[in-house]
């Protein structure tokens, strides 16, 4: 059966997308080579890192959506955006193997004048070079001539009840001209506003520096955050106050470390390294190391050991409200306290079970009752559902990583 789209990826990035499309009446088919996330979406059932909600799934399926292993779908769309997964490979370069996989898939079943669009995050220069490489060899098919080709980045704020996908510009930029203008009638049928920029390595370049521009901001009050507690300042005051400077600056807030999907990208391959970005990335790897060295002083000045201690870490996801532990501190910071010889449990509304060393971390049924047995709780994510006052009456002792408690109530990061 034909359809208008076909989003190539159904991982956190490509689910979105297919959603935004689905509500808007166009009809949409999702392609994964794994099984397993297929047969799952099919079931009406929520991905694992939580992307989507069971009942987001179920409209969506109700709205015509079609999750499918079947390539021959593939062929019979007017429009392919691959949105695979691009971790950081050994030598801290983006990993393509995906995307190339995807492009495979998608090569052998092109047609003339299909729009492709990748929204994964690349190197500059992979559009217009060995995506086209690839799906100019498969289909014997000429980009700009015979098929469109263009790069738009991806922009989710996973669980933001603010930016939803129509509020937010999408960035594209085209192999060529009509390239561009084919990707933007697309687009425009989903957002508010497109912007054009003026090529597929500029577009995968905005991706490049707003990736690293979270980092390196993050990185910065990261290290405010160490300075400032040496110094007895409260730093959540003083970006209270800077903050209301109405030009020249954006508030950023530290951690206990970054999670997410997008990696910061350091290296381009052969190209020079981005020294900022290497350095904002030593900061932020250091802070689940800090965030276990303040809570092992802070039991020292309560005349207590790390060893022997029992600490409860709150909220072990990377991002509130959501289920999802991508690159969440929380594993580190867990396997740290344990190597002090810490009995660690944990408490997430949204993680019913967490493993760390292939063992299994006690999960707190109650959160008050584990509070006040545990010599030291953790604040490491803010949920939504964590009465942080009454909590902060319950625990023995309370650091909080995220400066979400009032005043005085714990001890901050």
């Amino acid at each position: 059966m034909p359809a208008d789209l076909a989003v190539i990826g159904l991982g956190h990035h490509g689910l979105p997308l297919a959603q935004a499309a689905t509500a808007a009446g166009i009809d949409t088919i999702g392609y994964d080579t794994d099984p397993r996330p297929v047969a799952e979406l099919a079931a009406g059932r929520s991905p694992v890192d939580g992307s989507l909600t069971a009942p987001e799934i179920r409209r969506m399926l109700a709205g015509g959506f079609r999750p499918t292993t079947n390539t021959a779908e593939l062929g019979r769309v007017r429009t392919a955006v691959l949105c695979a997964p691009t971790p950081l490979g050994p030598d801290r370069t983006l990993d393509l193997t995906a995307v190339t996989d995807a492009a495979r898939a998608l090569a052998t079943r092109l047609r003339p004048h299909t729009t492709v669009l990748l929204e994964s995050p690349v190197p500059p220069g992979t559009t217009e070079g060995l995506l086209r490489e690839v799906l100019e060899a498969g289909s014997g098919l000429r980009a700009g001539r015979d098929f469109h080709l263009a790069y738009s980045p991806g922009r989710l704020d996973p669980g933001s009840r603010t930016h939803g996908f129509a509020g937010t510009p999408k960035v594209i930029g085209g192999l060529t001209p009509a390239c561009t203008e084919s990707a933007a009638a697309f687009y425009g049928r989903l957002t508010d506003k497109v912007v054009r920029a003026r090529g597929p390595r500029e577009a995968e370049t905005v991706k490049l520096l707003e990736t690293n521009f979270r980092h390196v901001n993050i990185a910065l009050v990261n290290e405010m955050a160490v300075l400032c507690h040496e110094l007895g300042v409260d730093l959540w005051d003083v970006i209270r106050c800077a903050e209301t400077k109405p030009f020249g600056f954006q508030a950023f807030r530290p951690g206990p470390g970054v999670g997410g999907h997008g990696a910061p990208v350091d290296t381009i391959g052969a190209h020079r390294p981005l020294r900022l970005v290497e350095l904002a990335g030593q900061v932020n790897e250091r802070m689940p190391q800090y965030v276990v060295q303040r809570a092992a002083t802070l039991l020292n000045e309560h005349g207590k050991s790390a060893r022997g201690a029992r600490i409860l870490l709150l909220g072990i996801t990377y991002k509130p409200d959501l289920p999802d532990r991508q690159g969440s501190p929380a594993d580190e910071i867990a396997r740290r306290l344990m190597d002090l010889g810490a009995a660690v449990s944990y408490h997430d509304p949204h993680v019913p079970d967490w493993r760390v060393r292939e063992l299994p971390v006690p999960r707190a049924d109650s959160l008050y009752e584990a509070a006040a047995h545990a010599d030291l709780t953790v604040l490491l994510q803010h949920h939504r559902t964590y009465d942080l006052q009454g909590l902060s009456v319950k625990a023995q002792l309370l650091l909080d990583t995220r400066g979400a408690t009032p005043g005085g109530a714990a001890h901050r990061l």
